[in-house]
């Protein structure tokens, strides 16, 4: 898969101006520092998440999910971020993660979703997190992170192939 991701963000860095050798090896040094990252998040998140109710375990089926109970939500003053790792903080900023004035409201980390306390998590937005759990769960942690930073740098955020799968899940479930 090492050999995989970094011919992708080869390929992902040349497209953007000015891109250079070094940009490509921070990637490729950064990029298992996130996934490890998150799947620790993952496990704290599994350990003291709250177990959807009747009514999300239903929403959690209808999406296609083939755990729903395994599905734990985090209700967090922040979501979680590596602030911490310059690197990781340097990638999120570029990326549009972090920054000033962007909010992070929800975010999925395998089974369990992280919301920033005072969010509506209403039907729309609870389906949209959980098109983010069954894209991992078709997949891996590992491969839908590389494959949302790779989609984020190349396409942003509203058009990222992840996110546009999970917005019309918003619409589906009463949402805009």
């Amino acid at each position: 898969m090492k050999i995989i991701m970094s011919l992708t963000f080869a390929s992902l860095i040349s497209w953007q101006a000015n891109a250079n050798n070094e940009a490509i090896g921070a990637f490729e040094q950064l990029l298992p520092q996130y996934i490890e990252w998150a799947h620790e998040v993952d496990k704290k998140g599994i350990k003291i998440g709250i177990p959807l109710d009747k009514k999300g375990l239903n929403l959690a089926s209808d999406v296609g999910i083939k755990f729903p109970e395994k599905v734990k939500i985090v209700y967090v003053d922040r979501v979680p971020y590596p602030y911490e790792n310059e690197g990781l903080k340097k990638m999120g900023l570029s990326l549009g993660f972090i920054g000033e004035n962007i909010i992070n409201n929800a975010q999925v980390f395998g089974y369990s979703i992280y919301v920033r306390k005072g969010y509506e998590l209403d039907t729309p937005k609870l389906a949209h997190e959980l098109v983010h759990v069954l894209q991992i769960e078709r997949s891996s942690l590992d491969k839908i992170i590389f494959q949302h930073l790779s989609d984020l740098a190349k396409y942003g955020y509203s058009n990222a192939p992840l996110e546009v799968e999970a917005f019309k899940a918003n619409k589906k479930y009463g949402g805009s």
